[in-house]
């Protein structure tokens, strides 16, 4: 049964996208050692350790023992009656680039922001028209008019 255990509570912790450590970092004396051996089925956990680690990870601690009898999957925590279910969200994964974008957008002043979405809208186009709205007089000097 620890093997069966220690598959589940691996599981539910990268479903939970937390590392051995920063598990047990959640868990009072309980060290990432202790989490690497639970998963390999080397150390059975108490139930209180058990209950914790679902806690920490959205499982439920009877999951996480009926799983390891039955053979199924830990089942996530369903939400509390009285709070209403929140929208999910779909995370937003930004590449380097796009990251770059926001930070320069949300340090720009008004005026640059609101040009930089025109641009992006595809309402400014040409050199004038990007340059223009971005670098206000500074771009006749590049483009050479007046």
């Amino acid at each position: 049964m620890a093997n069966k255990v220690g598959a589940l509570i691996k599981e539910a912790r990268t479903g939970a996208k937390l590392t051995q450590e920063q598990l047990a970092k959640k868990i009072s004396g309980l060290t990432a050692s202790d989490i690497s051996k639970a998963e390999r089925g080397e150390l059975e956990l108490s139930q209180a350790q058990l209950k914790a680690i679902a806690k920490a990870t959205g499982v439920t601690q009877a999951s996480l023992l009926n799983a390891a009898k039955e053979g199924s999957k830990p089942a996530a925590k369903k939400p509390a009656a009285k709070k209403p279910a929140a929208k999910k969200t779909e995370e937003l994964k930004l590449t380097a680039a796009e990251k770059k974008l926001v930070e320069l957008y949300r340090a720009a002043d008004k005026t640059t922001r609101d040009a930089a979405v025109k641009v992006l809208k595809g309402e400014k186009t040409g050199v004038d028209g990007i340059l223009g709205s971005i670098l206000g007089g500074a771009a006749d000097l590049l483009t050479g008019k007046k």
